[in-house]
């Protein structure tokens, strides 16, 4: 489970019973020096965390981050405005929509979003 805070994402461990374990910081979001701060998250099927990003004046690092379990930068989509909410859709969930400041935009990926149940 992730909890997002003014600082990151915090994780945990989900047990059996729903209580909550082993908390510990995900990550600050920091990409070349640049705060990347996010707003909306979804996990795909392999467990990877793509979040919206809001980089401020740094409009070269807003869009999306994408993020292993481990907390490793793998990827990047960068759009021309401030990125907020993100979720995936379509028949096979492989496609990403992305709000943005003032547009939506909707790219296909090669990975689904994780199922819902």
């Amino acid at each position: 489970m992730y909890v997002v805070s003014r600082g990151g994402i915090t994780s945990f461990d989900v047990g059996s019973d729903n209580r909550l374990t082993n908390q510990k910081r995900f990550s600050d979001f920091m990409v070349d020096g640049v705060r990347c701060a996010t707003d909306g998250f979804r996990v795909d099927v392999d467990g990877n965390l793509w979040c919206g990003s809001n980089a401020g004046a740094h409009l070269g690092y807003s869009g999306v981050t994408v993020w292993t379990p481990e907390a490793k930068l793998i990827g990047r989509i960068r759009l021309p405005e401030s990125g907020a909410n993100l979720a995936f859709g379509g028949p096979k969930r492989n496609r990403l929509f992305m709000a943005a400041a003032s547009s939506l935009y909707a790219l296909y990926v090669n990975t689904q979003g994780a199922s819902p149940g």
